[in-house]
C-alpha cells in the first residue's frame, strides 16, 4: 500500500520534482477534484469523489463568492496532513542512465523519458527510486482556436493542393499520414471515401470507450499485450461496417461508429483534410488519427488527461502502427501547442519528439501558434491578449531590479482560472523575487533555493512562488509564480484581476538576462459572480512589460520538428496572429510559413455543408506535414533533419524580405515544387576529380 507522508515532507526528494506537482499534492481530495477540470494533468478516478463533489458548471455548481473581509472561517486553508487518495498524475519520468531494466510500469518509452499515471499519494514512493532522476507533469495543451469562415463554399479545386508528379511521388502511396488533433474524425466524409469505403486505417479515441482499447485488440487479434490500456480504438473494418450499414439504419456512418468528439466543423478533420485527403496532398497515404482528450465539458475533463503526455503517447501508437505496416515512412502533425518551460526544446515533450526523429523515415510538423498579435487589429477586437504571453529583459547589476506587469482580467473582478508564470535565466545569474497582488502588499522575498507554497490571501486566493537553480534538462534557473483560485466544497473565490507585480532583484548578476512566459488558459465562460459572469480568460502582460517576439509555441521550439507560421496568400504576408520567433537559445523558429489563411477543407459533422474555411497555424502546419509525407514517398530514406534543410533552403522570401530568417516567416514560404524536385535529385553525386 502506497504510503502517504506529510504534504511537504519530501526532504531531499523535492530536488526531483517539478514545482507544480509539490504544490498540487498540498491539496486535499475535494481541492483537487475541482481542480481536475483546470488541470490537464489530473484525472479523478475514484467514482465516489467525482460524484460527491459539484462541478464548476451546472445546476449544482459550487457558489462562487465574491470578495468577502474577512473571508469565512470555513474557506479558510487548514493544514494538510497526509496527500489524499482518488486523484491521479500524469506526468513525465526522467530515469538515470542505469535504469534500462526497471520497468516501473510506464505506459511509453523514449530514450531515458517515461510517461506514467499515479496516484498522487504514491508519487513518493516513485521519487523514492534510486533510478528516477525528475518527475515533471504534462503540460496544458492549448485549445486549438481557428477563425471559421461562415457560409458553405463548394468543393475545392482537384488541383488546389496537388504539386509535383503522381508518377514520382505516387501521392503520397506507401506513406503514413499521422493527425494528432481534436474534435474528432469524420470518416465518412467524401474527402476520405474510395469506392464507398473509408481511407481511415484506425483512429485512437483517448477519451472514448465505444471500442476496446489498442492493447485488448491487439490481445485479441495476436495473443500479445502491447499498446495503451485506455480510449478506443476504431479500425478500418469497424469503419467500412459503418458506411455499409449507415442507410439501412437512417442514420449517418459517424452515429454507428460514435467518437467520444463529432463537433461540427471539426478541427481534426479539416487538418487531415489539408494533409492526406482526397483533396489534400497525400491523397493516397494510409491514414491514422489520435484524439486528445480536450473537451469543452467540465465534467469530461475531470475524468480524463489531455496535457503532452498524451501527445506523447499519441506519437508512439502512431510510429507503432508506422512499423506495423512494415516500418514504411510517417509524417505526423500536431496543430496543438504547449505555452510552458523555457522555449529552447529542453521540454520533456520536445525531448521525446527529438529522439523519436533521429530514425530516418519520419516527420513531424507542429503549428508554431496563434499567439503572434500584440495590438487590436479593429475597433473592439482583444485577439491582442493571446498575443502578449512573453516578456523579455536585463537586470544589469547586483542590487538593480526589473519589474514585470502581469494582467490578470477573469471578469474584471476575479479569474477562476490557475494563473502560471515562468522566469527562466542563465545558470550563472542569481535572482530573488517578490509578488504584490493587485491592491496588495508585498509578499516576502524568495531568494534561489527558497519558495512560497500555497500561501493563502486575505481574499481566499492563493499565490504559490518557487525559485529554483540547475533545471536536469537544461542547467538553467528558473522561477515558477502560480496564482491559484480557492476551490473547496463551499464556495470557490477567484484569483483577484487587475495588475500582478513581478520584481526580479539582482543578487549575483554575470549575464543578467531573462525570459519569462505567461502559460495560456482557454477562454471561456465558467457561470457567474452576482450579475456578472465569470470566465476562465487568458491572463497577459501589460503593454510596457510584452515583448513581440518568442511567442512560438514551446512544442515548435524542437531542433527537428516542422515549425509551421501561417501564411497569408492573398495579401502576401505572414498572418498578424502567427507566433514569432526566435526561440529562447536564439534558434530559427519557425522553420517556414504556408497558407494557412481561409483554407477550405473538408467540414466534419455537418449535414448542411460538406466544405468550410478556416484560419490559423493549425491550417499551415498540415500542409507541411502533407508535404513531407509526398517527400518520403520518393525517398523513404529522408531523415527529419533532411526533410527540414531541404524545406529551408527552397523556401521563397516573401514580397519585400530576402533570403535570410525572419522571426515571423521562418525562411520564407514553403515551395512544394522544388521541395519535391531536391528530395529526388540532392542524392546525385559527381566525381569532378582531376
Amino acid at each position: 500500500m502506497a504510503r502517504s507522508p506529510d504534504p511537504k515532507d519530501l526532504g531531499a526528494a523535492a530536488a526531483k520534482v517539478h514545482p507544480r506537482l509539490r504544490m498540487i499534492r498540498n491539496g486535499d481530495a475535494a481541492v483537487n477534484t475541482l481542480r481536475a477540470e483546470l488541470a490537464a494533468c489530473l484525472r479523478v478516478r475514484d467514482p465516489a469523489l467525482a460524484s460527491r463533489v459539484p462541478c464548476l458548471l451546472g445546476d449544482d455548481a459550487v457558489p462562487v463568492i465574491r470578495e468577502t473581509a474577512p473571508l469565512p472561517g470555513k474557506l479558510r486553508k487548514k493544514k494538510l496532513r497526509r496527500v489524499p487518495g482518488g486523484v491521479e498524475v500524469s506526468v513525465f519520468v526522467t530515469l538515470t542512465d542505469d535504469a534500462t531494466g526497471w520497468s516501473g510500469g510506464f505506459s511509453a518509452a523514449s530514450g531515458r523519458l517515461r510517461t506514467t499515471t499515479r496516484p498522487l499519494n504514491s508519487l513518493s514512493d516513485l521519487l523514492d527510486q534510486p533510478y528516477v532522476q525528475f518527475v515533471e507533469p504534462g503540460q496544458p495543451l492549448q485549445a486549438p482556436t481557428p477563425a471559421i469562415a461562415a457560409g458553405a463554399p463548394p468543393a475545392p479545386s482537384p488541383d488546389l493542393r496537388r504539386f509535383g508528379s503522381s508518377e514520382v511521388h505516387g501521392d503520397g502511396d506507401g506513406v503514413l499520414i499521422g493527425i494528432i488533433d481534436v474534435q474528432g474524425f469524420d470518416f465518412a466524409h467524401p474527402d476520405f471515401l474510395v469506392h464507398g469505403r473509408t481511407r481511415w486505417d484506425r483512429i485512437w479515441d483517448q477519451g472514448g470507450a465505444a471500442r476496446p482499447t489498442p492493447r485488448a485488440r491487439m490481445l485479441a487479434a495476436t495473443g500479445q499485450a502491447r499498446g495503451f490500456d485506455y480510449g478506443a480504438e476504431f479500425r478500418k473494418a469497424d469503419l467500412d461496417a459503418a458506411i455499409a450499414a449507415a442507410p439501412g439504419l437512417g442514420v449517418p456512418a459517424q452515429e454507428v461508429e460514435r467518437q467520444s468528439q463529432m463537433v461540427t466543423a471539426s478541427h481534426g478533420t479539416h487538418v487531415a483534410s489539408i494533409a492526406g485527403g482526397n483533396l489534400g496532398l497525400c491523397r493516397k497515404a494510409h491514414l491514422a488519427g489520435v484524439i486528445i482528450a480536450l473537451t469543452p465539458e467540465d465534467v469530461n475533463r475531470r475524468r480524463s488527461f489531455y496535457d503532452s503526455t498524451r501527445v506523447a503517447e499519441a506519437i508512439e501508437y502512431l510510429l507503432a502502427y508506422a512499423d506495423e505496416l512494415g516500418r514504411i515512412p510517417v509524417s505526423i502533425n500536431i496543430s496543438l501547442g504547449t505555452n510552458g518551460h523555457a522555449h529552447d526544446a529542453s521540454a520533456a515533450l520536445d525531448r521525446w519528439i527529438d529522439s523519436a526523429l533521429t530514425t530516418r523515415g519520419r516527420a513531424v510538423s507542429v503549428a508554431a501558434g496563434n499567439a503572434g498579435q500584440e495590438s487590436p487589429l479593429f475597433d473592439g477586437d482583444v485577439g491582442f491578449v493571446m498575443g502578449r504571453v512573453h516578456a523579455a529583459g536585463r537586470v544589469p547589476a547586483a542590487g538593480l531590479a526589473r519589474d514585470l506587469r502581469w494582467v490578470v482580467v477573469g471578469n474584471r473582478i476575479a479569474d477562476l482560472s490557475e494563473n502560471e508564470l515562468e522566469i527562466w535565466h542563465p545558470a550563472q545569474d542569481r535572482l530573488t523575487v517578490r509578488v504584490r497582488p493587485p491592491g496588495g502588499s508585498w509578499l516576502p522575498p524568495v531568494a534561489p533555493g527558497e519558495y512560497i507554497e500555497n500561501h493563502q490571501l486575505d481574499d481566499g486566493s492563493f499565490v504559490s512562488i518557487y525559485n529554483e537553480v540547475y533545471h536536469h534538462a537544461n542547467g538553467e534557473n528558473y522561477i515558477a509564480v502560480y496564482l491559484s483560485p480557492l476551490l473547496s466544497e463551499e464556495g470557490i473565490v477567484g484569483v483577484r484581476a487587475g495588475e500582478w507585480l513581478v520584481r526580479l532583484i539582482g543578487d549575483e548578476i554575470h549575464d543578467g538576462d531573462f525570459h519569462a512566459w505567461i502559460e495560456r488558459d482557454d477562454p471561456r465562460p465558467l457561470g457567474a459572480i452576482g450579475e456578472r459572469e465569470a470566465w476562465r480568460f487568458p491572463s497577459y502582460f501589460a503593454e510596457d512589460t510584452y515583448v513581440d517576439e518568442s511567442t512560438v509555441s514551446s512544442l515548435a521550439c524542437g531542433h527537428r520538428v516542422l515549425s509551421v507560421a501561417n501564411l497569408d496568400e492573398h495579401g502576401g504576408r505572414v498572418n498578424p496572429t502567427s507566433s514569432q520567433g526566435p526561440t529562447r537559445d536564439r534558434r530559427t523558429k519557425p522553420d517556414v510559413a504556408a497558407p494557412g489563411t481561409g483554407i477550405l477543407a473538408a467540414c466534419g459533422f455537418d449535414l448542411d455543408r460538406q466544405w468550410v474555411r478556416m484560419t490559423g497555424t493549425s491550417m499551415a502546419s498540415p500542409f507541411v506535414c502533407g508535404l513531407a509525407g509526398l517527400m518520403l514517398a520518393i525517398d523513404p530514406d529522408l531523415s527529419a533533419a533532411q526533410i527540414q534543410g531541404i524545406m529551408r533552403r527552397t523556401s521563397q522570401p516573401l514580397p519585400g524580405s530576402d533570403y535570410r530568417w525572419r522571426n515571423d516567416a521562418g525562411f520564407g514560404r514553403v515551395d512544394p515544387e522544388r521541395c519535391l524536385a531536391e528530395s529526388a535529385s540532392f542524392r546525385a553525386r559527381t566525381d569532378v576529380t582531376p
